[in-house]
């Protein structure tokens, strides 16, 4: 199961990914002149009719200088910035404070002192890794290394073997094992695969940084060792899947007995895995990759144990470099973020140790616990029922236009409205926060702390075998500026830190919250009926309820998105992925069309604001959520990883199908925005 955000990379099937009261919004510059907005941020040398994001940023684009430790800044990163600031106030006085042994204040704090106590890291160097090392060279044979590979999997080191437990798509009442392709160490199967001189200058880079760990940890290898490494690493990239097709639902869901996944892999012993990993023996596992594990069978036993146990010393080492000495902290970041994101310099030590604590995405060591203080202080109730009016509007919005829609069956519009009334809201914080109460933090123990950590969190995944789906367990902490679909839940999250300006503010007109929050709201809604999420029923199976011919109408409509966003180019001959971004593409138009129809069901004002009409000021506030900068090392990336298009086109490119925005600027054809009515794309 895969989650849809609104926002970030890898991120999850969020938001894009990714309502507080008027008290808690973000500080934006003060607007001038009474606008509701800054309007110094805009260009107004740039019509909208021929660039909404240009003319709504401009001048911010002009003006800002992506700060020196990120790779790209906008106002997603403002406002996890803003959060994790919180989260350090938070942390910082619950580390200069003494709690009971055990409780989550003292977790919290003493982890964060662990890793704020530089000079015992630094003092320590290598020496956290020496016995684990020391296992590896132990290794002896084929089934030996599988069984390490299966154990090292256990406290977070990312090996060949990729397992995870989530629930069945095709019986959304189970949780399942499933697995897939994972082992790589570089963002993309293209950076292996290529042979531009880019690629190949990161990949003599990746071979510099391998060299440097193991010379930081002492680790005897020949001189190969690092070419043998990308060697293998090349191999499990070939082997993988592209991103396009792993899209697919139905494709990577293969469901296997043990005795069938034992002639799919033969070499590697899977009750002995189960047992390493403290699991009962499922009846079935969900292979999303098959071929990759036909591969990675082949290649135990065709490349010499010598240079899988260097592999395995890499990989482990690359894991916890960030938690090691300083000299390990400044490879890793002259490699993963200089080298690959042109990251001028690293964040500031407090920043990093947030992350690991709080998250700033993901969970971190103890997100929840976080979270709580953060729900207390930072997010008010009041938020909650604004936020649900809004979502019952888009939900309304979504319901009336099913009856217009041309392109969808009477069965299948049937179909559609159960699936929406089924669709579950989840807003602010979980009702079910993470128990740590299994954590054992030490205040003089970075490394252990870090390790018992990941071995938590992989026994809370396993440990969901056998047991009741939870409908309570939430993907994002409160603090995660972001917000997804669930597909296999049916559901859509909005955590309490992206419910600020500019998504939303009480204060502000009507418009503009339904150009910001509603049209995430709308976004994440979509998700359920994009071309991967339209393939789940309302109960979250993985279950064909279109008509075949609702379907062919509806891949051919998509496939005009597809081409619409494959001749976008962020940089010089480099496109954005129509196929790969097609799913983030439809909810952004989606979304964007059913806010500005959920718009309607308000009272609207008649008179302008501040020289906008209130449809003009809907688009604006679409147009200055996008509002972002990229380095150009980030942006190559973000092409062959992020599922979602640039910000410039998540702007320009939704408006150019919805007849509203004609209306609103007065588009006309020779306007850069301008697509005759025929050729505009409308889905919802």
């Amino acid at each position: 199961m895969k989650k849809r955000s609104i926002f970030g990379t890898g991120c999850m099937l969020v938001l894009l990914l990714p309502l507080l009261c008027s008290s808690l919004v973000f500080a934006e510059a003060p607007a001038s002149n009474d606008s509701p907005v800054e309007r110094s941020h805009f260009d107004e040398s740039v019509r909208p009719q021929d660039d909404l994001f240009q003319h709504v940023n401009g001048k911010w684009l002009q003006q800002t200088e992506i700060p020196a430790d990120k790779s790209n800044y906008g106002s997603f990163t403002a406002l996890a910035d803003l959060s994790q600031e919180r989260c350090n106030e938070m942390i910082k006085q619950l580390a200069n404070e003494r709690h009971e042994t055990g409780s989550d204040a003292q977790k919290v704090g003493d982890f964060y002192k662990s890793f704020m106590d530089v000079d015992r890291v630094d003092e320590l160097g290598s020496q956290p890794l020496a016995e684990m090392l020391a296992a590896i060279d132990a290794i002896e044979d084929v089934p030996g290394l599988v069984q390490h590979m299966a154990y090292l999997m256990t406290i977070g080191v990312d090996v060949p073997l990729g397992m995870y437990v989530s629930q069945d798509a095709k019986n959304s009442t189970l949780y399942a094992v499933h697995l897939i392709q994972s082992g790589t160490t570089l963002p993309d199967r293209d950076y292996y695969l290529k042979h531009d001189r880019k690629t190949l200058e990161n990949q003599i880079k990746f071979l510099d940084y391998i060299d440097a760990v193991f010379k930081l940890s002492d680790v005897q290898q020949p001189e190969s060792a690092s070419d043998k490494i990308l060697t293998i690493e090349a191999q499990l990239a070939e082997a993988s899947w592209t991103r396009v097709r792993i899209r697919n639902a139905n494709e990577r869901y293969n469901k296997f007995t043990i005795e069938e996944l034992s002639e799919l892999s033969p070499e590697i012993d899977f009750q002995s895995v189960f047992q390493e990993i403290e699991i009962e023996t499922p009846d079935y596992v969900i292979v999303n990759t098959p071929s990759f594990f036909e591969t990675l069978n082949g290649m135990l036993t065709e490349t010499p144990l010598e240079d899988w146990k260097a592999y395995l010393k890499f990989k482990l080492i690359n894991t916890f470099e960030e938690y090691l000495s300083q000299d390990y902290v400044d490879a890793g970041f002259d490699f993963f973020k200089k080298a690959l994101a042109d990251v001028k310099q690293q964040k500031p030590r407090w920043e990093r140790g947030v992350n690991l604590v709080a998250g700033r995405g993901g969970f971190g060591a103890l997100g929840d616990a976080v979270g709580k203080l953060y729900v207390a202080k930072h997010f008010k109730p009041e938020a909650k029922a604004k936020m649900d009016a809004l979502v019952q509007n888009l939900i309304r919005a979504f319901d009336d236009s099913i009856d217009g829609l041309t392109w969808m069956s009477s069965e299948t519009k049937v179909k559609a409205r159960e699936k929406l009334k089924k669709i579950r809201t989840k807003i602010g914080y979980t009702v079910a926060w993470r128990d740590y109460s299994d954590l054992t933090v030490d205040p003089d123990d970075l490394f252990g702390n870090v390790l018992r950590s990941n071995q938590v969190e992989f026994r809370r995944m396993v440990g969901k075998l056998g047991q009741p789906i939870d409908r309570e367990e939430w993907g994002m902490t409160p603090q995660t500026v972001n917000a997804y679909y669930n597909p296999t839940k049916n559901e859509i999250v909005f955590p309490a830190a992206i419910l600020q300006s500019p998504f939303f503010d009480a204060d502000a007109p009507v418009p503009l919250n339904y150009g910001g929050i509603g049209a995430v709201i709308g976004h994440e809604i979509s998700h359920a009926f994009d071309d991967q999420g339209s393939q789940y029923d309302g109960d979250g199976n993985l279950n064909n309820w279109w008509t075949d011919e609702d379907k062919e109408t509806f891949e051919a409509l998509t496939g005009k998105l597809v081409d619409q966003y494959s001749t976008y180019q962020p940089l010089p001959g480099k496109n954005v992925n129509g196929k790969f971004t097609l799913g983030e593409n439809i909810a952004d138009l989606s979304g964007l069309a059913i806010a500005y129809k959920a718009m309607a069901y308000e009272n609207l004002p008649d008179d302008k604001i501040a020289d906008w009409t209130p449809e003009q000021l809907f688009f604006v506030g679409w147009s200055r959520v996008w509002q972002r900068k990229y380095r150009e090392a980030e942006m190559l990336k973000r092409l062959l990883t992020d599922p979602h298009s640039p910000s410039q086109f998540r702007a320009n490119g939704p408006v150019m199908n919805i007849d509203a925005f004609y209306d609103a600027f007065d588009v006309q054809p020779g306007d850069q925005l301008y697509k005759p009515e025929d050729e505009r794309i409308k889905i919802w």
